[in-house]
Parts: C-alpha cells; sequence; structure tokens
C-alpha cells in the first residue's frame, strides 16, 4: 500500500468519524441527507460480499467492517434514533434515490469485467458509489447554510477519492498492467461532482465566512 491510498482511507474514515460525532454527540443530523447515506449502506453491503469467504488483510478486513458498520449505525441513527430523527429535514431531502440505483445496476449488468454475481455486484457499488453523494449535494444546496461539521463531512469525502485518484496515477506508473478503467472513469465522475461544493468550500475558507452554496 503506497501513502496516497493510505492517504485516501484515512480522509474516508475521518469523513465516518466526523459525521458519527455529529450525530452522536450533538444529537442533530440536520443537513445530512438520509438518501445518500442508504445508498452508501447499499454501495458497502453489494461490494463486501466477499467479507467472510476472501481474506486479503487484517487492515482490509478492519476496515470493511468499519465502512459496513459505520453505514447502516447511521441510517438507523437517522430513521430510529428518537431524538436525532426530529432533526432529519425530510422535507427537503426527496431525491428519488431508486433513479440512481436502477440505472446503476443496468449498467452493471452491461459493462464488467467479468459476468458473475460478486463481480457484477461489486462493478454496480463502484457505479452507484460515483454518483451517491448527489442526494446530499442536492440537499445543501437547497438549504444553502450548512453547519461546520457538515461541510467538513462532505469536504473529507470529496477529498478521499481525491487521494485514490493520484494512488491509482501512482500505481499506473509504478506497476505493470495496472488497468482498470471502470473504477478510474467511475473515480473520475466522483470526483467532479465535488467541484461546485469545493469551490464554495475554499472560498469560505479563504473568506472566513460560513459555509453556502447557491441556490
Amino acid at each position: 500500500m503506497n501513502i496516497f491510498r493510505l492517504a485516501g482511507d484515512m480522509t474516508h474514515l475521518a469523513s465516518v468519524l466526523v459525521l458519527l460525532l455529529k450525530i452522536h454527540t450533538i444529537k442533530s443530523c440536520a443537513g445530512i441527507s438520509l438518501k445518500t447515506q442508504e445508498l452508501y449502506a447499499i454501495v458497502f453491503a453489494t461490494r463486501y460480499l466477499d467479507l467472510f469467504t476472501s481474506y486479503v488483510s487484517f487492515y482490509n478486513t478492519i476496515m470493511k467492517l468499519i465502512f459496513l458498520g459505520s453505514s447502516f449505525s447511521i441510517v438507523w441513527y437517522i430513521r430510529r434514533h428518537k431524538i436525532v430523527r426530529r432533526s432529519y429535514d425530510k422535507d427537503q431531502d426527496t431525491f428519488r434515490h431508486l433513479y440512481l440505483a436502477l440505472p446503476c445496476l443496468l449498467l452493471a449488468l452491461v459493462i464488467n469485467e467479468k459476468f458473475t454475481f460478486k463481480e457484477v455486484m461489486w462493478t454496480f457499488s463502484i457505479y452507484l458509489e460515483a454518483v451517491a453523494i448527489l442526494p446530499q449535494l442536492v440537499l445543501l444546496q437547497r438549504t444553502r447554510n450548512i453547519d461546520n461539521l457538515t461541510g467538513q463531512y462532505v469536504f473529507l469525502l470529496g477529498a478521499y477519492r481525491g487521494f485514490y485518484i493520484i494512488n491509482w496515477i501512482y500505481r499506473y506508473f509504478t506497476e505493470p498492467n495496472y488497468v482498470h478503467w471502470i473504477t478510474w472513469i467511475a473515480g473520475i465522475v466522483q470526483t467532479l461532482l465535488y467541484a461546485d461544493f469545493f469551490y464554495y468550500y475554499f472560498q469560505s475558507w479563504k473568506n472566513n465566512a460560513k459555509l453556502e452554496l447557491p441556490a
């Protein structure tokens, strides 16, 4: 594992910890899209089907368990926790996320590296992760005012993907025959979706002002 892959994993982990900190400590999910969190739960559930059948390393197994457990915990908190769910803005979080999941599944059935159940599900998770942030970004545009923890959560998610792209570039030039077009294209699409958010995030940081997205 190279430093860029590790940085990506740690940034991804940090994003989850920030979100859990907000939900568990402040008892609030204001500004958080349940639709995006449900999509991430599906992403990890379909990606890690090999959790108990294929051992890579202790680190790999622990990270899989963390992302699976945290994603379903966050969904449970927003849906079931009596205090947390009161702050959920259901009226604003109306993105029809099934319209993202179904096309990704169909695309995975058509474009994959190997037509097996696990491989199609893994490919589906890659496609779905690329667009899973869309309901969250739409919610932030609707609410406009974004608290610090929510802003940091979304920023860290985008930074994680950025580090992974650098990791792919590094591996392309250092490892022979390292080519994964499906992962690369999906990752680039995912990173581009964050471009607008990154611009306003850095503007707010530069001007020491509250983060706001244009309606």
